[in-house]
């Protein structure tokens, strides 16, 4: 077993249960996405904590899904199909329910597909993060939402330094410009409807969160390194770099969600301090090139062979994207515990044993080292 806390990067942490306590013990908890990579997780955990958790989402891509897998979707409260493109599904959703948090990560989170499905994409990027915005107005149960967007969503100038959360808006491609549109939209509606000002009135707080590159186990979406990494280990072949250059900001699963949720506490607790726009990234040390973290893959798997199939007239996608996280380290004393090492360490050790594990419980051993 991997010792993940060796090194200058250990961050201690309080309260042995999951650093939550109690907070999320008989919450109403609905996550739009819970069949996907991060929701899966995020239910995982929220379940974990003891809080009735309602999911809405399309099938799971795979049935090797970390959802799948794990069976997480037979232990929540509900487990709902659905399409956040139709407003009204939601808002009866949300009638019958009765959640008072809601966690919204459904979307097309993938930038290559967005260029073949651009209408697609915006469609669900923003109409559909326009859609929960609203069945969160009209359900008054709910008094915390943190929408997850994307560190895509700035405008991105491949600049040397972190981008900081009052930057601007932007996008190259369909799926970053739909997550700055649904950015937009989201302070928008704070604005207008859930404005601090006002709360007395709406009794609502709404923030957006904005993650790196994010790795764990149970992803096997396309046009993700570590998928299409653990993929050809699998299958005994040369693992191919599409952009072997470029720089990411590397982190794993557990480091955003972890910031979610504390920041959901403190809204809860706080609710007209926190509701605005947060990035949760790695530290700088962290932010490496696509060869670098599959050369990791490799090292932690035990064995493969890479290749650069770099196309120089491949569809476009930054080459560099860091955030600044200054902010959710000094107002909500968060902050990364791993480094690049043992992010892909926990990562592999996950797709290393997930055949012949009982996979909940695997998902449940790795939260735990990571919050101990």
């Amino acid at each position: 077993m991997i010792n993940l806390f060796t090194s200058r990067y250990t961050v201690k942490q309080k309260n042995s249960k999951y650093m939550f306590g109690e907070f999320y013990k008989n919450k109403k908890v609905l996550i739009s996405g819970h069949t996907g990579f991060k929701g899966s997780w995020l239910a995982i955990w929220l379940h974990s904590l003891g809080a009735e958790v309602v999911g809405i989402a399309l099938d799971p891509a795979t049935e090797r899904d970390n959802f799948v897998l794990s069976g997480i979707g037979n232990k929540i409260k509900a487990d709902l199909r659905g399409d956040i493109r139709d407003g009204q599904l939601l808002k009866d959703i949300f009638a019958k329910y009765q959640p008072e948090i809601v966690f919204h990560l459904a979307a097309q989170p993938l930038v290559r597909l967005s260029y073949d499905i651009p209408v697609e994409t915006y469609e669900v990027n923003v109409m559909g993060t326009i859609n929960v915005m609203e069945a969160i107005r009209v359900t008054d149960s709910v008094k915390v939402a943190v929408i997850i967007t994307t560190d895509k969503c700035y405008e991105n100038r491949e600049q040397i330094w972190g981008y900081r959360e009052n930057e601007a808006m932007g996008g190259y491609d369909p799926y970053s410009s739909s997550k700055g549109a649904a950015e937009i939209a989201i302070a928008s509606w704070r604005r207008s409807y859930f404005n601090p000002n006002d709360y007395a009135k709406h009794g609502k707080s709404i923030a957006s969160v904005r993650a790196g590159n994010v790795i764990g186990g149970g992803d096997w979406a396309l046009d993700r390194i570590i998928p299409d990494c653990i993929k050809a280990l699998e299958a005994g072949k040369t693992i191919d770099i599409r952009s072997p250059k470029a720089i990411r900001p590397w982190q794993h699963v557990l480091e955003p969600l972890i910031g979610y949720m504390l920041l959901t506490a403190k809204i809860w607790n706080e609710p007209t301090k926190y509701c605005e726009g947060w990035n949760f990234g790695p530290r700088a040390e962290s932010i490496a090139t696509v060869l670098d973290v599959a050369t990791k893959v490799i090292e932690n798997y035990g064995s493969g062979d890479l290749k650069d199939l770099s196309d120089p007239n491949a569809l476009h996608e930054a080459n560099l994207l860091m955030l600044d996280i200054s902010k959710a380290k000094f107002q909500l004393a968060w902050e990364p515990r791993l480094n690049i090492e043992q992010t892909v360490a926990l990562t592999v050790d996950w797709y290393k044993r997930y055949k012949n594990e009982e996979v909940y419980q695997l998902c449940l051993e790795h939260i735990r080292r990571y919050t101990v």
